[in-house]
């Protein structure tokens, strides 16, 4: 149902959208909001949590908006440094989600509040963080409202040390997650020492994460495994942390099965759950299972369905190129940018089977899975409270700053036995 005509809804657009997407679509009909808001909304219906779909492709972020809107949910449009940064494999970067997403939500009359993330801003060493500056404050430019700032490659005090120091080119407006231990699978497992020790840190600073990400048994890509997300170690950490008021958030869900993620929604602190990999397998027609996980045959190759996703011919350019670059299994993510413009040229028809396909698994996902339907009201309802674009943070300041200099930071990290795991691309 479209709102876009009642007095509350435009009351929202007024006061709800924060100062970077009013001047950048200052005519926009599109409720982008922060961050903030899609998290505090699902804790307030509890149980639940949205979907921070991963815009690979234009029709993955249509498909997903639509889907939304069907479920009357809330939810986060997002891309990952590593997918859409300065060395994007994809077309859609971090420069161009928010108009993009505007642009589809003006488009199709989407009603429903958006918030536009930036996931995983890497940074792998401290050289990482005086660029990173720069490059923060330039996608908050260009339409982000939400930041994923990712350091936990790093030693546990340098991960908080970078946390604090790039904290302040976040608006304070904005969402912002805070990552502890890497997504690697069952190697190199967070615990909930090395998950306090950050949030504690940024405590005393006066910063506040609305989300954290933790290596909780997740696998990224289409890799499969029986143990899939630890339930209990999640559930475990994030009542360690309940102090705080720090929210989950989950990485890796296309490797598991909608009965785990209903688990997470129900039993743990979860917000947001990441979904990158099924959604562009989807809108290429590729088939995949409950897990969100491509399907292979005999021959360990993809099984394309004739009437889904892409074009045939496209599909078989898209084969000849993989194996002409070399690119097997996840690594087909690179086919991304290559193949974006070609996406865009096919027949209507066709491009909308790829949206339509994205928005009949997220649809199901919202509603079924991760319990989100009706989340738009409950934001809808808050920003008109709030009457304004910042609907503040949830924690308020219980670590002592003297406790916390980067001395003692340093001391301290060093008494912490963590086990980062292997080393690896382990980036979406």
């Amino acid at each position: 149902m479209s709102h876009h005509h009642t007095p509350d809804f435009q009351t929202a657009l007024d006061v709800g959208r924060p100062p970077n997407i009013k001047k950048l679509f200052p005519h926009s009909k599109a409720l982008i909001v922060s961050g903030k808001y899609i998290d505090q909304a699902m804790l307030e219906k509890g149980r639940c949590m949205t979907i921070a779909a991963n815009g690979r492709n234009a029709f993955v972020i249509r498909g997903a908006l639509a889907a939304a809107q069907q479920a009357n949910a809330a939810i986060i449009i997002e891309i990952a440094r590593s997918e859409g940064g300065t060395n994007a494999y994809c077309a859609v970067n971090l420069w161009n989600i928010a108009r993009q997403t505007d642009a589809f939500m003006n488009e199709l009359g989407i009603t429903i509040p958006v918030a536009i993330h930036g996931d995983h801003f890497g940074i792998k060493t401290p050289a990482d963080i005086e660029p990173g500056k720069t490059e923060i404050t330039s996608l908050f430019d260009a339409g982000i409202t939400s930041i994923a700032i990712d350091a936990s490659h790093m030693p546990d005090d340098q991960n908080l040390l970078a946390n604090l120091e790039l904290a302040s080119f976040v608006p304070n407006w904005a969402g912002l997650e805070t990552e502890v231990g890497e997504i690697k699978g069952k190697l190199g497992l967070s615990t909930a020492r090395e998950a306090l020790f950050l949030i504690q840190g940024l405590n005393a600073h006066g910063i506040f994460p609305d989300w954290i990400a933790l290596n909780n048994g997740t696998t990224h890509g289409i890799e499969q495994s029986d143990a899939g997300i630890d339930v209990a170690l999640t559930a475990q950490i994030h009542e360690a942390l309940a102090p705080y008021k720090v929210s989950g958030a989950q990485h890796g869900t296309s490797g598991n099965s909608s009965d785990r993620l209903r688990q997470i929604a129900e039993q743990t602190r979860t917000t947001k759950a990441n979904v990158a990999t099924a959604l562009q397998m989807i809108s290429w027609g590729v088939q995949v299972n409950d897990y969100g996980n491509a399907i292979l045959d005999g021959n360990g190759d993809f099984i394309k369905e004739p009437d889904k996703g892409v074009d045939e011919a496209i599909w078989q350019q898209m084969l000849t190129y993989a194996k002409e670059h070399g690119l097997t299994g996840g690594n087909f993510k690179k086919l991304n940018a290559p193949f974006e413009n070609r996406f865009l040229a096919q027949p209507k028809e066709i491009r909308d089977r790829m949206a339509n396909g994205v928005q009949a698994f997220v649809y199901t996902l919202l509603t079924d899975v991760f319990n989100a339907s009706d989340t738009a009201d409950i934001v809808l309802s808050h920003i008109l409270e709030t009457r304004s674009h910042d609907p503040g943070v949830k924690s308020e300041t219980i670590e002592s700053i003297e406790e916390w200099t980067e001395e003692k930071i340093r001391k301290n990290a060093a008494t912490i036995s963590s086990n980062k795991g292997p080393e690896g691309d382990f980036d979406d």
